[in-house]
């Protein structure tokens, strides 16, 4: 199956750049350009993407907003959103994962190290920054005011219709653990713990484990920390 990428980025040269790699994969290709983000919005729609590879800091309709409008169209419910960043740590980072994105890469990353961010969000399963500390978006949220009269009380209720498996899987998604490092932790098969995170999901209305992790830390089952 070929992944269906778009591109959401200023920069011609850029654009092209990722062109010329994510073509030359056999399981992808590239079905757009976009220099904005309304223009992305309309392409994800009209291309029907499976990833959109989106700059934040674009003229008009930046990143953050076509974000936020590609996550709450149904009919784009398979879309996923890798932001592109040239600082990691950003402050639009954690606004982008909470507006629907699946996850961030920086600009500088490896040639390996985007190919693969696509392949991973395409398949919904993981946090997408190779290159990202595990307590990247906790120490964003502390600074973003998340003491527990901030914290969201619809989310806090939605973690009641959790099992207590469930719950404990939420909080090692949210400390940035893969599933196969979950389920040695729990002595449990992976197939288990992608079954707890699929319900999660369901339970919580998250499109993917990055909104997994947004969830567990806006509700308060996971504390920021900074370190």
């Amino acid at each position: 199956m070929t992944i269906r990428v778009l591109l959401a980025d200023d920069q011609a040269l850029l654009r092209s750049a990722f062109r010329v790699l994510v073509d030359s994969e056999p399981d992808m290709e590239v079905v757009g350009e976009a220099s904005d983000g309304a223009e992305a919005v309309r392409l994800a729609r009209e291309q029907r993407a499976d990833v959109v590879l989106m700059d934040i800091r674009m003229p008009g309709t930046d990143g953050l907003a076509a974000t936020r409008m590609i996550s709450a169209d149904p009919d784009l419910a398979q879309v996923r959103v890798v932001i592109l960043t040239t600082f990691e740590v950003d402050d639009y980072v954690v606004q982008s994962l909470r507006a629907g994105a699946s996850g961030f890469l920086g600009k500088g990353s490896e040639p390996d190290e985007l190919l693969s961010a696509i392949r991973v969000a395409a398949g919904g399963e993981a946090l997408l920054s190779p290159a990202a500390t595990k307590g990247l978006i906790a120490r964003f949220l502390a600074q973003e005011g998340t003491a527990d009269q901030d914290r969201d009380p619809v989310r806090a209720e939605r973690l009641d219709t959790l099992t207590g498996r469930e719950r404990e899987v939420l909080v090692q998604v949210a400390a940035g653990h893969s599933n196969d490092e979950i389920a040695e932790r729990l002595e449990v098969s992976p197939l288990t713990v992608k079954t707890h995170v699929n319900r999660a999901m369901a339970k919580l209305g998250a499109r993917d484990r990055a909104q997994l992790v947004v969830i567990a830390y806006e509700s308060g089952l996971v504390r920021p920390r900074v370190e």
